[in-house]
């Protein structure tokens, strides 16, 4: 009977902000792009297979099986906290299974490779974000490419989250999280504003069509049958991902479970597992999209690094300096 604390919109922008917005910014043209013009899981490069094909696995990797992981986490969690009463962590979701055994030894095992798995997913999305804004600054305002700068970035990142956490859900990381949600929603309008808007429109389409049709399939995909490169672009790319939600999912399965009191149990999944994943296949289709668009075996672009790719892109469109501002700035946050 209890009422959610936070509106539907600011419940949403902080399971972004939990979950990988930060992925989104540092993959959002890097990922199509490079699945298209540099390592094509499938098909040819430069076909308009190849450009399916990298929307696809985007959607694939950002998509529901990302946040059913998410979602089962936080759902047993929001579970045993408001419904049993229990301490909000993974050893007492095992109760049922371990009874009191989860308040000794065995609970305390689970919950110390819990913290490093989360130490594991917070490291990953750090560095990433590190490593995006170093590139950022470096593209647009010619600040040097080191390990001190990102150094610099993390500590400042981390005093601000300490300060925001400090402050509480309902002031700092309700209010990050707002305003981050509003920009990203405002980067991918002017993208579309500014780029091939019907072709945006038409792959998203496909896109989401060729995912629903490929789902099972690309789920149990291990390319044991095919090529050496295939194997390796498989355990690059998607054990990656798997890799990276799994060790990030007890951190966000904890704070989704603490912003959702009052959701029922069908609009929490409802929520977690449709509006992260539409939106995500919006973004890739929006930026993906974008950066396939200038992709020519001769364009600098596709040569640049991953964390550059987004910043070289924008530099093919106007208000590139703008797009490239807003982007540190999310990341930043995120």
């Amino acid at each position: 009977d209890s009422k959610p604390e936070y509106s539907t919109f600011s419940w949403i922008a902080m399971l972004f902000s939990a979950g990988m917005g930060i992925g989104l910014v540092f993959y959002g043209a890097a990922e199509p792009l490079s699945l298209y013009a540099v390592t094509a899981p499938e098909a040819t490069l430069y076909s308009q297979q190849a450009m399916l094909d990298a929307l696809k696995y985007s959607f694939f990797h950002y998509g529901i099986s990302a946040w059913s992981v998410y979602g089962m986490v936080a759902l047993a969690i929001a579970y045993f906290k408001y419904r049993k009463k229990e301490v909000p962590n993974i050893s007492s979701t095992l109760k049922p299974i371990f009874g009191k055994l989860t308040e000794g030894k065995l609970g305390n095992v689970v919950d110390a490779l819990t913290i490093f798995a989360t130490v594991v997913g917070v490291a990953t999305s750090l560095g990433l974000g590190a490593v995006q804004i170093n590139s950022g600054l470096n593209y647009i305002f010619g600040v040097i490419q080191s390990i001190n700068v990102q150094i610099i970035i993390i500590v400042i990142a981390t005093v601000l989250f300490l300060t925001s956490a400090m402050s509480g859900i309902n002031k700092g990381v309700k209010i990050l999280s707002d305003t981050n949600i509003a920009l990203a929603v405002l980067l991918m309008i002017v993208a579309i504003a500014i780029g091939p808007s019907l072709d945006i429109a038409n792959f998203f389409i496909e896109g989401i069509g060729a995912y629903m049709n490929d789902f099972i399939r690309l789920s149990f995909r291990t390319a044991a049958s095919g090529t050496l490169a295939q194997q390796e672009w498989v355990q690059a790319w998607t054990v990656y991902y798997w890799a990276w939600w799994i060790s990030w999912s007890p951190f966000v399965g904890v704070f989704i479970a603490n912003i959702s009191k009052g959701r029922t149990i069908r609009e929490f999944l409802t929520y977690i597992l449709l509006v992260p994943s539409v939106f995500s296949f919006v973004w890739f289709s929006v930026f993906g999209t974008l950066a396939m668009n200038i992709a020519t075996p001769t364009n600098p672009v596709i040569h640049m690094s991953i964390d550059q790719m987004l910043f070289g892109v924008f530099s093919q469109y106007p208000l590139a300096l703008a797009l490239s501002i807003i982007a540190i700035i999310l990341v930043f946050i995120y």
